[in-house]
Formats: C-alpha cells, structure tokens, sequence
C-alpha cells in the first residue's frame, strides 16, 4: 500500500519562503511521476507543480518564478521550494504520486499572511 506523507506547511508572511517535503513508501517512488496541488475551501484541487519520473518539470502560470519543484529519489522524496510567497497562495497543499488515480497525501496547511 502506498503512503503519501507531507510536511512543511504553516504561517509564513507575504514575501516569505516555505519548503514542503513529501515522503512516497510502498511504492518504487523513481518510477512515479509527482505533483503538488493545492484546494482552498470550496474550490476545486489544482495543480501547481508536477516533475516526471525523468526529472521534466512544469508549473501552474500563478507560480512560476516562485515554487521549484524537486525529487530526491534516494530518499522517496519530493520537495516543493516556495519563494515570494503571497496571501493567494494560502491553501492546503497535497502531494499525489502517479497522477490523479494514484496516492495522496492528508495535505498541509500553507498560510501567507501579515
């Protein structure tokens, strides 16, 4: 059974840096493909940055610039950098591993506020 575990959220002020990190087990995490996605209350889960099994990237326009997405595959891990945050990217973030049918994880809390 594959877990999905986040961590790195929390309060950060406008301007400000987060770094999420996502723990893949059960799974040969360098064969999957990694996204992040973020949902605010009544919306839907939108994806804000991917990275292929190969190490190709690409990122939702609002972020670009900003989050850099990255894979550790000695540690199962997957990282999301966060820089120039903004009170817009106030959400919870979740982390999916092989693609929208795949695992997900319970999500972490990101607030961008003075």
């Amino acid at each position: 059974q594959v877990q999905v575990v986040e961590s790195g959220g929390g309060l950060v002020q406008p301007g400000g840096s987060l770094r999420l990190s996502c723990v893949v087990s059960g799974s040969i995490f360098r064969f999957y493909d990694m996204g992040w996605y973020r949902q605010t209350p009544g919306k839907q889960r939108d994806l804000v940055a991917a990275i292929t099994s190969g190490g190709s990237s690409n990122y939702a326009d609002s972020v670009k610039g900003r989050f850099t997405i990255s894979r550790d595959n000695t540690k199962n891990t997957v990282y999301l950098q966060m820089n120039s945050l903004k009170p817009e990217d106030t959400a919870v973030y979740y982390c999916n591993s092989g693609g929208v049918g795949g695992a997900w994880g319970q999500g972490t809390q990101v607030t961008v506020s003075s």
